[in-house]
């Protein structure tokens, strides 16, 4: 089964791959091909109406300037018996007689006329455009252009080595994709199946192997012990278990079910008489009928996942089970990881949208020389900020998951302090912000490069949100099992209102201010999940206009 996920997730990445850069290459080869005929028609259009205007007297003083003007086009003004008259190659005698040209023909009759012709090696072509003037002669503009033989060829070299570094990637990738999903299976407790923590597809094997066991169990205890046991399991259980019958009076439940409810043990046998809200009901009225129920309630500002199954006797519905699972923090975390996603696309977006739009100015090449400069540094600068943006979501994405695998070392801050400020000496100079390192030697075993990551975010940040001329101090103390690193600014502060949610990702308090300085609104949410993942506290006091003091407390035990 693992060889056969590897091979499928294999296979099916690289024919995504392969097909993408063809549809890409193919897209892209039409629409410049598109483009330049376009092209080559707008100026023979411009050309005709100065030469209808002006006669053909312009064509030659315009054949001198033709190899700076017109760069790589050619123009040809042929009468309509065919003979050249002018030509800004080749003199107009040496030149055979152009009425059997398919351009030529097609202006003759049409008004205008356009032609394609390929070299012997299929390596270029030339596209014609005639068009008919009042008089009756062609003026004709051709131009030069490669095939998709000699595009394709050229590009061969990097084509594969981005067929090679996709085929790498995706060998390492399938390889952990497959092996981590065999794994749970794997890892299956046949002899506790309900313990499992598994696919959700695997449950009603699981809950039959786990029936099958609980059945075997009763056939071999009698009817008090069974009792017994099964109380004593219901009420130990976190979730809320009921059980009723086919009018929907209850039968039995546990204490969970009721806390999770919030009810009182009920005087009335039936369900919908204590429990009232329109989810509840609906399932009720669901699983008496015979169906598997799955859904959500909200009461009291929490969500609780109901799930009725019910209970059958040959074919008759003669009751059901009812589970009911806490799942607010769930939903919490849900809500979060869609306001991530919101907040990274829109933070993706603003670069993005800068970078097209300089991107599609010089694709139409009437930029000049110096814009041309300017764009591509405006386009480097905010691909910088791309990739910064990034490797904090990565960062972010890591440390929250908690999957990286960091050897661990003993590690100095004070000196890990002085390191980083000191690659943060040219941004302070730029505002002429001091840095004092204050104390001495604290070791802590910990992961180096995130307490670097740690550590330079708190600095960089003190320098950014810093007053012209302020000061940042960094004091590193160890008293007993603890070691204190506190990084302090003579800033503009953090309002009360917003302390308690500057941790957050994307959180910004001025975002104006914000956009100014820089940033990707994720420093301190990485000195956060770099502080959970170092079981160190964090505590911060901020006063708008005087500064902000963030403590990280690390403990060494």
């Amino acid at each position: 089964m693992n060889k056969k996920i590897f091979r499928s997730s294999l296979l099916t990445v690289c024919l995504v791959l392969i097909a993408t850069i063809a549809l890409i290459m193919g897209l892209l080869f039409h629409f410049f091909e598109k483009q330049i005929q376009t092209e080559l028609a707008n100026e023979a259009v411009f050309l005709a109406e100065a030469v209808e205007r002006e006669g053909t007297e312009y064509l030659d003083e315009f054949g001198s300037k033709s190899n700076k003007v017109t760069q790589n086009n050619r123009i040809t003004l042929i009468d309509k018996d065919g003979a050249v008259l002018f030509d800004s190659r080749a003199g107009a005698s040496e030149l055979d007689n152009h009425a059997g040209r398919d351009e030529i023909k097609a202006a003759m009759k049409d008004g205008e006329g356009m032609s394609i012709r390929y070299s012997k090696t299929l390596t270029e072509k030339t596209v014609n455009y005639a068009l008919r003037l009042s008089n009756g002669s062609i003026l004709r503009v051709s131009t030069e252009q490669y095939t998709v033989i000699t595009i394709l060829l050229g590009m061969l070299q990097p084509l594969l080595i981005i067929m090679i570094v996709a085929l790498i990637l995706t060998l390492v990738l399938s390889s952990r994709v497959s092996k981590s999903i065999i794994e749970p299976i794997n890892r299956l407790d046949l002899e506790a199946p309900e313990n499992n923590d598994t696919y959700e597809e695997l449950t009603p094997l699981l809950r039959k192997i786990a029936d099958q066991k609980e059945t075997i169990a009763e056939q071999l205890a009698d009817a008090r012990k069974k009792q017994k046991e099964f109380n004593l399991i219901t009420e130990n259980m976190s979730e809320g278990f009921l059980v009723i019958d086919s009018d929907a009076n209850l039968l039995t439940y546990n204490s969970a079910a009721l806390s999770l409810l919030e009810i009182v043990p009920p005087a009335d046998r039936n369900v919908l008489l204590f429990c009232r809200a329109k989810e509840f009901r609906d399932v009720i009225s669901d699983v008496l009928s015979g169906k598997r129920t799955e859904t959500i309630m909200v009461r009291n500002e929490r969500s609780y996942s109901l799930i009725a199954n019910p209970v059958f006797e040959k074919e008759a519905v003669i009751g059901a089970v009812i589970v009911i699972l806490d799942i607010t923090e769930r939903e919490k975390r849900e809500a979060l990881r869609r306001e991530f996603t919101a907040n990274v696309s829109h933070e993706l977006k603003t670069p993005l949208t800068s970078i097209s739009g300089f991107a599609e100015l010089m694709k139409t090449g009437e930029v000049s020389e110096k814009d041309v400069i300017d764009f591509s540094a405006s386009i480097y600068e905010e691909a910088q900020r791309l990739i910064t943006l990034v490797n904090d979501i990565i960062k972010i994405s890591e440390l929250d998951g908690q999957n990286i695998r960091l050897e661990h070392e003993r590690v100095d801050l004070y000196e890990l302090s002085n390191e980083v400020i000191g690659r943060l000496e040219n941004e302070a100079g730029k505002k002429n912000v001091t840095f004092h390192l204050i104390g001495g030697r604290a070791e802590i075993v910990g992961a180096r490069k995130i307490l670097d990551e740690m550590l330079y975010n708190l600095c960089d940040n003190a320098i950014k949100y810093n007053t012209e001329n302020g000061t940042v101090d960094v004091l590193v103390n160890q008293t007993g099992d603890d070691v204190n690193v506190t990084v302090r600014d003579t800033g503009i502060g953090i309002p009360a209102a917003h302390q308690s949610r500057v941790f957050e990702r994307f959180y910004r308090v001025d975002k104006s201010h914000s956009k100014k300085v820089g940033g990707t609104g994720l420093g301190l949410a990485i000195v956060k999940h770099g502080a959970m993942y170092h079981h160190a506290k964090i505590s911060m006091e901020s006063t708008v206009d005087a500064g902000t003091t963030i403590t990280l407390a690390f403990s060494k035990k």
